[in-house]
């Protein structure tokens, strides 16, 4: 009876222990790098060094997408040169596509003349005026392209692409499909601001993500938050006129280019911020919503699922005020 009570007991110490070694924390690391022109920042469950696999990725997407890579699939896709295309540039053009039919026409990746000829492509900036802006527009537009063969095939030759405006929110959804391909169960992925999420942060409790005030020339340490989001599973991105733009003859120019004026885009929308399931939708919308507008912003949002939407624009007195979505309240932890 007595060698039976301790082999109960050691059974129960034994379980004990199990129970206790599954319910201690995981170790977490940090991983900083560079990518895209920009940084980037992952967070993951793992213990696994895994920095080299990161960056080996993100060089293989650039080598589809980027734009200031020579020989990349985009670059002679520009060059009108004979180039298979990859599964990453074939992702991305159906993604831009679909974007580009729910928004009516103003999310265009083909836009990229006007994007050049205004100084934040990847040419020389262009003395731009409405006579050039007219004979750019003549080969602008997504019915100018189409896969054909797996091919690009184009109407015009000069119509050339730039998907920087939705792969950069790609690339982070790359990196977490390649994370959940390990069992990767708890992660944060951001590249140049955009960002997923998945699981929990290393204290176990959703993550905290922060959305800046849209102040112009400000750097990493002066910056502001407007608002502090609880976030888990979801891709966060958001897109500003306050930081990419320069002023000449008094005039602002954004980056947000409209592809049917071929005009900078001039709205009080100062920020867009969207939350989606996949960082490459979230950043397209939130590309196209800065260009539209508030209020056609609002309607794109409230027409698609699964979109919820984070604007702050300016009044008429100047002053900052914010619009979200009811979803979008979900996610609000601190208000600024």
């Amino acid at each position: 009876m007595k060698e039976k009570k301790i082999g109960i007991i050691i059974l129960l110490l034994t379980i004990f222990v199990f129970l206790h070694a599954c319910q201690a924390p995981k170790e977490y690391r940090n991983i900083f790098g560079e990518t895209q022109g920009t940084t980037y920042s992952i967070i993951y469950d793992k213990k696994e060094m895994l920095k080299p696999l990161f960056d080996s990725i993100l060089n293989n997407f650039d080598m589809s997408l980027s734009t200031y890579i020579e020989g990349t699939i985009i670059d002679k896709v520009n060059k009108n040169e004979e180039v298979e295309l990859d599964s990453y540039f074939k992702t991305v053009f159906d993604k831009a596509m679909e974007i580009s039919q729910n928004t009516d026409g103003m999310f265009d990746i083909t836009v990229a003349p006007l994007i050049n000829a205004y100084g934040f492509g990847f040419t020389e900036k262009t003395d731009i005026n409405d006579t050039i802006i007219d004979s750019l527009l003549q080969f602008i537009g997504f019915d100018k392209i189409k896969i054909v063969n797996n091919k690009i095939e184009k109407k015009d030759p000069r119509t050339m692409l730039d998907c920087n405006a939705i792969a950069q929110g790609y690339a982070v959804d790359v990196i977490a499909q390649y994370l959940e391909s390990i069992d990767c169960e708890n992660f944060m992925i951001e590249i140049g601001g955009e960002l997923i999420t998945k699981g929990n942060n290393e204290s176990g409790k959703n993550w905290k993500i922060g959305i800046d005030k849209p102040i112009e020339n400000t750097n990493e340490q002066q910056r502001e938050l407007q608002t502090v989001l609880s976030i888990s599973n979801k891709a966060i991105a958001t897109s500003g006129d306050y930081r990419r733009f320069y002023l000449q003859n008094g005039v602002k120019y954004s980056h947000s280019i409209n592809p049917k004026t071929g005009k900078s885009a001039k709205n009080n929308l100062l920020s867009a911020t969207i939350i989606a399931d996949d960082c490459m939708t979230a950043d397209g919308y939130a590309t196209a919503c800065m260009i539209v507008g508030l209020e056609k912003a609002k309607e794109i949002v409230n027409n698609i699922d699964g979109l919820e939407a984070y604007f702050i624009y300016s009044d008429i007195d100047g002053e900052y005020k914010v619009f979200y979505t009811v979803g979008f309240n979900d996610y609000i932890l601190e208000k600024k």
